[in-house]
């Protein structure tokens, strides 16, 4: 969202700029707000170019000036051609145009919140500490078969009890193609990382036992064996530092659209 005003105002650029056309450009003094190019008498602001590299330097970015005086260029002699086609009066325009303009207040508003809230270090160590919580304290090499039905689980269940290898009957029956021909293994989760009734399985289970009742998820039903347990080491803070800084930023604005939407009167159409 800090990239929306960047991102807006090169909406019809390349990635790579190229040089406009000398004939149409007027090179003009760098004073204040006055042009510092005109297209057909129409100006490109420095307002502009500010607003592009303080975007840029927020987001750890640097701008060369020469090519993004040439990308507002380009883009305004595309504006300006698709005025005079009459794009700007198709359907859907006008509508397009009001939905960039609130996606930029909205992205806006965030980038004021987060300035007026910033993420500090005490924030960042007890969001660790709740990572970590989360995770537990032991990760689990498993097999699994999953099945369409309850009666498959229990046959297979059942094979499993007279000596069928879990391996051979996970490639032969299992409905989970990412585990499948792998002879259903799963290497190294967290009870956390699997649905509730697998994790929790799993977490009880003896290594080399398997679940001896199917185990019922949206995706179907379960049959599970422990392979192997052992204690979680949690990524050091200073390489999961940004992702929590991330996490952070989305619960602030999270809490933000909360207040707003407690506040409002939201009424939707039938």
């Amino acid at each position: 969202m800090r990239k929306i005003l960047l991102t807006t105002l090169f909406a019809l650029l390349p990635a790579v700029a190229q040089a406009a056309d000398k004939s149409f450009i007027t090179t003009a003094v760098l004073v204040a707000d006055k042009p510092v190019a005109t297209v057909n008498a129409q100006p490109v602001k420095q307002s502009w170019l500010d607003v592009a590299r303080k975007e840029a330097q927020e987001s750890g970015k640097t701008l060369d000036e020469q090519a993004l005086l040439a990308n507002f260029i380009r883009n305004e002699l595309l504006a300006q051609e698709a005025i005079r086609l009459g794009i700007d009066r198709q359907p859907g325009f006008a509508a397009r145009e009001e939905i960039r303009r609130r996606e930029l207040l909205a992205g806006l508003l965030i980038n004021e919140h987060q300035k007026k809230n910033p993420i500090t270090e005490d924030m960042l160590k007890a969001e660790y500490k709740n990572f970590k919580t989360q995770l537990g304290g032991k990760e689990y090499s498993a097999r699994h078969i999953q099945l369409k039905t309850e009666d498959e689980a229990k046959d297979v269940i059942a094979l499993l009890a007279k000596g069928a290898d879990f391996s051979k009957l996970a490639k032969e029956r299992s409905l989970d193609s990412s585990t499948r021909d792998k002879g259903g293994l799963v290497e190294w989760v967290t009870q956390n990382a699997l649905k509730p009734p697998l994790g929790m399985a799993l977490s009880r289970l003896q290594k080399g036992l398997f679940t001896t009742v199917p185990l019922q998820t949206s995706d179907g039903w379960h049959v599970l064996k422990l392979e192997g347990v052992r204690d979680l080491q949690a990524p050091d803070y200073d390489k999961v530092k940004e992702q929590l800084r991330q996490r952070l930023r989305a619960q602030q604005i999270g809490k933000l659209i909360d207040g707003l939407r407690t506040q409002a009167k939201i009424d939707i159409a039938k």
